[in-house]
Parts: C-alpha cells; structure tokens; sequence
C-alpha cells in the first residue's frame, strides 16, 4: 500500500509539472489557451497535494523502525563529510543535487536585508551558526543609507567651483561611495549629479604660476624676440644647461645677464650656457656662487669679443 501511495505521488508531481511547465510555454495574449492551461495546473497541484496528504496519513499509521546504523555505515558517513567540498565541486554533481545536499544540512535562513547590504544567518542542522554580511550592488544614489546626505555635500562642493576629481576624493575621504562602488566616490558619479543640477564645471587653469621674478620658456622667448623651439633644442643638446621644475617645466632668472647670456648663445658669441647656479632654491632666492662669477665674466667677455668685431 505504501509502495502505490509513493508511486501516486511521484505521478501527480510529474504531471504537475508538465502543466506548469505548458502554461509557462503559452503566449500571454492567447487569454483561452492561458486560462485553460491555468486551470489544468491547479488541478494537476490540488491532485498532488492530495497524495501527498494520502502518503503522509499511511506512514503516521504505520511507523516505521529507526534505522540501526552499524559501525561501518557510520565510518561511511564520516568520511563522507570530509570529502563535501569535493563532491560540491566535482563537475558531475548537477545543481539538482547540490539543492538537495543543503536542504539536508541546512536547518533554515534568517535574512535580514537593507538598501546595500544583506545580513544572513545560517543554522546548520548540528545545531551550527554562520553569519554573512553580503554587500548588495546597489544601482542608485537614492538607495544608498547616506545618499541624501552625499548628494547635499557634492552640491555644495560644485557650487565653490571645486573640480570633479577634488569633490570625489574628498568624498571618498568623508566614507562616501558610488552606487555601484560602494569603496569610493567616481568622478563620473559627480559629473552626472552636477550636471542634473545645471552647474557648470570650474574653468580649468591653462597657466602654470610662477614666481615674478622668473620666466618661462614661452615668456623668455618672446622677451628676446627667438623660437621657443630653439631653446627646447638647445636644452637637448646640452648646450644650454638648466635644471627642470618639479612640474618638468624650465625657469629661467629675469635678470640681464641671464637675457644677455641666451643672446649670446643664440649668436653663436658663446658655445655653452651653464644656468644650473642661478635655480630656485627653497626659499625663492638665487644660489649665488664661483660658477655664476664665471659665467658673468664669460658673458663679458663675448661683449669686448662683439665690440672688437665691429672695430
């Protein structure tokens, strides 16, 4: 009898089955076919809900003996909880089993989730406890726990006229993220939000600042009227030596002897000009020393030499 319970079971689950899956095959528009098929699944649930009430009433009947476990099936068992992982991870164990592997050690699930994260807790049927914080993509500034707050913050930000790299490092720095970087704010994320706003990025600073007292490479060559090339070129072929900034730029003194010794190397009076004395030191001055005297001469020279030429 329990045998043919089992078995009327197994039936009125296969052919529920089969009219789910049927009814999930049809297209949504065809109404009658849907209903009909709908209909037939329920009645095909209803008739295995039956069974299975019928198979549960005759096993209560009859209660069956515990199974005795002799010393070799329980060494079995034993063994077979240290190789879990590998059968979990060996190809030929299909999903199938893997959902009846956990609902056999899986006691229940307790979920509690937020906006970006997902607190889990697994009882194991032994009577062990995992906890898991799982951290959930989140695909929305509204949705994140202080996105109002971050929103408000990178408003004011871009009203001061701070850059976007700026607002998003200093929002990665106050705990801020993106909606689908949770460890740090993207500029791109700023960008998008500015412009929602209708707030227009700061203009960008095209000039490098320097200190009066020195001229760039541009503002040296339209000072002595020469290419600005021509001093790039001079500079890699080592004949007029200067070391660069930190930004990789040159500076050069604006002082008469340093104009008249590029001068003089552009006609050629002089073969090398040696400005590496006349640098920017720490505290903005000039490193005046023996090289600059020798170089002051040299420059003198080439005058007198100019002079005698034109006698």
């Amino acid at each position: 009898m329990r045998a043919n319970a089992e078995r009327e079971v197994e039936r009125t689950r296969y052919a529920a089955a089969l009219a789910q899956r049927q009814y999930n095959r049809v297209d949504p528009d065809n109404r009658l076919v849907a209903a009909e098929l709908e209909r037939r699944w329920e009645s095909a649930l209803m008739e295995a809900r039956a069974a299975e009430a019928a198979l549960a009433e005759q096993s209560a009947q009859q209660p069956t003996a515990p199974l005795a476990m002799g010393k070799a099936f329980t060494g079995k068992v034993v063994a077979l909880a240290g190789r879990l992982p590998q059968i979990w991870a060996d190809p030929a164990t299909t999903d199938a089993h893997r959902k009846s592997l956990l609902r056999c050690l899986v006691d229940k699930v307790v979920l509690d989730r937020t906006s970006e994260r997902a607190l889990v807790r697994i009882v194991w049927r032994g009577g062990a406890v995992t906890d898991l914080d799982v951290k959930m993509r989140v695909t929305a500034i509204a949705k994140l726990a202080r996105g109002g707050e971050m929103r408000a913050r990178l408003l004011d930000l871009a009203k001061e006229g701070r850059p976007d790299n700026e607002i998003a490092r200093l929002l990665t720095e106050e705990g801020h993220g993106s909606a689908n970087c949770a460890d740090m704010v993207l500029p791109v994320t700023v960008q998008r939000i500015r412009l929602a706003e209708g707030i227009k990025a700061p203009p960008s600073r095209r000039r490098w600042e320097h200190d009066p007292g020195f001229l760039s490479t541009t503002e040296l060559a339209a000072k002595l009227g020469i290419p600005v090339n021509w001093l790039y070129v001079q500079i890699k072929k080592k004949r007029l030596l200067i070391e660069p900034q930190p930004t990789g730029a040159y500076l050069f003194p604006d002082t008469s002897v340093v104009l008249d010794g590029v001068q003089n190397l552009r006609n050629h009076v002089i073969g090398e000009l040696d400005l590496r004395i006349c640098q920017p030191d720490n505290g903005g001055g000039i490193n005046m020393g023996d090289r600059w005297k020798e170089l002051t001469g040299a420059i003198r020279a080439g005058r007198n030499a100019l002079k005698r030429l034109d006698k």
